[in-house]
């Protein structure tokens, strides 16, 4: 078996995050990786701006926060042991110096973040807690939410919406760096670093069938 990771269209990562990842959504995508076995695109992994200007400048400090990317999608065909792992490992190596990248595990999914721990992520326990909006009796995305209506009309129809507690996550960072600047990087870091969570991992279905994507000639590196 041949594994390789290059970086693809934002485009070619589309289907993949509408049918097989959970979220069923497409965020703000700046990098996109695919990861082919032998020449069939097997699984994608996107990087992109984070939707918070805060976390941005609070990771680091406001001085770093350009640096600040979020891995907001990981999908993959048939999720085979040490794929995800290559996937993301290599996607790392990929991206342009200095990164500060930031990806969460999301506890209202069971998810743990073992992916990131075998991937040396630095842990820097739970997401704050936080208030949004829910459409009542739905799973509508709460900035879908906030897009379609305005404050007046969820504060005015408490018979449709309704605020709940955000689902904590837990919060995981890699430095891509030169050693020197990840030296800088890390005493920056505004964030407690803990000992790894642990708990049993839940896998979501994605047994959605992606149409084949092939490369015809992979370049290598």
């Amino acid at each position: 078996m041949s594994l390789k990771v290059q970086q693809i269209k934002s485009e070619e990562t589309y289907q993949w995050l509408l049918k097989k990842h959970y979220a069923k959504r497409i965020p703000n995508i700046v990098y996109a990786f695919g990861l082919y076995k032998n020449t069939d695109l097997i699984g994608v992994i996107t990087y992109g701006i984070p939707p918070s200007d805060a976390l941005c400048r609070g990771v680091c400090g406001a001085e770093h926060k350009a640096y600040v990317l979020e891995l907001n999608r990981l999908c993959l065909q048939n999720n085979e042991k040490n794929e995800a792992s290559f996937l993301v490992a290599h996607s790392l190596k990929l991206l342009p110096k200095p990164k500060i990248v930031v990806s969460y595990a999301d506890t209202s999914k069971n998810h743990v973040g073992y992916i990131y721990q075998a991937t040396n992520f630095l842990y820097t326990g739970l997401s704050a807690k936080r208030t949004e909006w829910r459409v009542i009796g739905s799973n509508k995305h709460s900035k879908t939410i906030t897009a379609q209506s305005t404050l007046e009309d969820r504060k005015i129809n408490k018979d449709k919406y309704e605020v709940v507690d955000r689902p904590r996550k837990h919060r995981y960072i890699y430095l891509v760096a030169h050693k020197k600047i990840k030296k800088i990087l890390r005493e920056c870091l505004n964030y407690k670093i803990e000992p790894y969570p642990k708990g049993d991992n839940l896998y979501y279905d994605s047994s959605a069938n992606i149409e084949k994507q092939i490369i015809l000639d992979l370049e290598t590196t």
